[in-house]
């Protein structure tokens, strides 16, 4: 009977700093006491390490117990969670996590490219909400009743419509009677702070929805933000306005792509490739070709932009999903500028893609073929 009891007390012997988690290392016995655990949490990391929190989703009722790394972002953490939710959220990218009112201090939406270790969580039990994400009033003495009133769809169409001729007055006055600034326009599908980039001088603008309420990360229906939009855009003004207000450059839109991606894809303006990577803007995203910056940089010839990369250390040989380097891109395109830029930079020439070619060899066959293609112009 002793060793029964001793066999069960080490099944699962209790941390002294937290309240009701087993310290065993066996993921099948941590999926017997949580309701699930975040699978990509390294089980060789200290208790000290790790953070549980209790996520409630009330729009569809249900609540999860996890287990995540101090140092995993919010947009990661978000990711991990939306996983285990046991039914898909719609629109579960504009789906944020939310810190409720605690010690005075009003609730807030947690920044998703900040790490957990960031925000004051106890070494024990932590209680969080996930909530679609919109305006958080904290002095508006308005019911839900007026709210509604306010946040009806005839004013979102005034609303759109004063973004669109960029009347910064009359877009004050609609936000501070209450109106939230994150929906979706019904017949684009953007925010109004994604429309707001399209106007040339917006910076106004921009400072007036996000102080009123405005999220940067909120997403349209495609899942871009309005960082997106703007580098798209080329909008200088508008993307170092954001960046100003606390943007990340690091956001994510539904194919993956970060706006530093998209800077250089979209052939845009160097300065905001520049300002981008100034503001730590992490660099080689890959799309699902495998193409990075560096390889979209070479395919148009964009050496302002490729020396901006090099200079914030972008990887010189870094390949793609063929086993293409930048060089190799470079012959293939016939950018002498860019391949220059590469080897003056220590790109190595010598790198063999998936089918056994070096840069030189694909730079013959390019121009035996260009060759061949001119030749039979001429003749016919």
């Amino acid at each position: 009977m002793e060793k029964s009891k001793l066999k069960s007390r080490n099944r699962f012997s209790w941390s002294p700093g937290w309240v009701g988690v087993p310290r065993t290392r066996d993921k099948s016995l941590l999926l017997d006491y949580y309701d699930s655990i975040s699978l990509s949490s390294n089980m060789e990391e200290t208790v000290e390490d790790l953070i549980l929190i209790q996520v409630k989703v009330p729009d569809i009722n249900v609540e999860k117990t996890l287990q995540f790394s101090r140092c995993s972002l919010i947009w990661e953490a978000k990711q991990q969670i939306l996983a285990a939710l046991p039914k898909e959220l719609d629109e579960g990218f504009n789906y944020g996590l939310f810190l409720p009112p605690n010690n005075c201090k009003a609730g807030k939406f947690m920044d998703e490219e900040r790490t957990l270790s960031e925000y004051p969580f106890q070494s024990t039990l932590n209680t969080i909400e996930m909530k679609y994400k919109r305006k958080v009033y904290k002095e508006l003495n308005l019911d839900q009743k007026q709210l509604k009133q306010i946040n009806s769809k005839s004013n979102q169409k005034k609303f759109i419509e004063y973004i669109s001729s960029n009347n910064v007055e009359k877009i004050s006055k609609l936000i501070n009677k209450g109106l939230d600034p994150n929906f979706h326009c019904p017949d684009s599908g953007e925010t109004p702070l994604s429309l707001c980039t399209r106007n040339p001088k917006s910076s106004r603008s921009i400072l007036v929805l996000v102080n009123g309420g405005a999220l940067i990360d909120y997403r349209t229906k495609d899942g871009s933000t309005a960082m997106h939009r703007g580098v798209s855009g080329n909008n200088y003004e508008a993307v170092k306005t954001m960046l100003d207000l606390g943007g990340s450059p690091n956001y994510r839109d539904g194919k993956g792509l970060t706006p530093l991606y998209l800077s250089v894809a979209g052939n845009t303006d160097p300065n905001i490739t520049q300002v981008l990577l100034h503001e730590r803007a992490v660099i080689g995203t890959q799309d699902l070709q495998g193409w990075a910056e560096v390889h979209q940089c070479c395919r148009s010839g964009l050496v302002q932009h490729l020396e901006y990369l090099l200079f914030y250390q972008a990887d010189c040989n870094a390949r793609n999903a063929s086993g293409n380097t930048p060089l190799h891109v470079c012959a293939v395109n016939n950018q002498d500028g860019c391949a220059r830029l590469l080897l003056f930079r220590g790109a190595d020439r010598e790198v063999l893609n998936y089918a056994g070619q070096t840069a030189y060899q694909v730079q013959i066959q390019c121009a035996r073929r260009r060759f061949s293609a001119w030749h039979f112009h001429c003749r016919y």
